[in-house]
């Protein structure tokens, strides 16, 4: 029973490598398997959290983790904070240059928004704050939400959401927000 337990573990935590983010050994020897460099000032957004230099930041990841890893990035975060009246329930938050913020409720990583555009915060699809209304439109995935109260909000593929204003994307968000609609 421990053996077969054991094996379960092993195929668990291998299934868990995401291909993308060297393994601490590899980080030691200084070789980067997957990678060609790792820009220690690049903060990568996607829809599952984000990467800050060479690590890796599912939603649910800890707040002080985080913090850490994209204050080496971009530097001491610019403003933080606690939203006490949220639909989503209390949050807190910290922006940083380049106009991203990230969220956290109970000490966990739970969305981040961008407002800026920034040559060290990349985002999914190459696409950024400024691009083109046509460009946005044309991803695939892409679909309006109807009837949204807090302007033209569209979201990708039911993933990665966001905001157009004067025919070019605005703002970029994935995860839980405080917005009130």
């Amino acid at each position: 029973m421990r053996l077969v337990l054991i094996g379960v573990a092993a195929i668990s935590l291998a299934a868990c490598d995401s291909g993308t983010v060297p393994s601490p050994a590899d980080r030691q020897s200084g070789q980067l398997t997957n990678m060609t460099e790792i820009d220690p000032n690049l903060v990568s957004l996607n829809r599952d959290g984000l990467t800050a230099g060479s690590e890796s930041f599912f939603f649910a990841a800890g707040q002080s983790e985080v913090n850490a890893a994209v204050a080496r990035a971009l530097g001491k975060a610019s403003e933080s904070g606690e939203i006490k009246e949220c639909g989503a329930g209390p949050m807190e938050y910290s922006s940083y240059a380049g106009g991203l913020t990230v969220n956290f409720q109970d000490g966990s990583l739970v969305g981040w928004f961008l407002d800026e555009e920034a040559e060290s915060i990349t985002v999914p699809g190459g696409y950024g704050i400024g691009t083109p209304r046509a460009e946005i439109e044309a991803i695939d995935g892409f679909t309006m939400i109807e009837d949204s109260t807090l302007g033209e909000e569209f979201i990708i593929s039911g993933q990665v959401a966001g905001f157009l204003k004067e025919d070019a994307l605005s703002m970029l968000y994935a995860g839980t927000q405080c917005f009130f609609r």
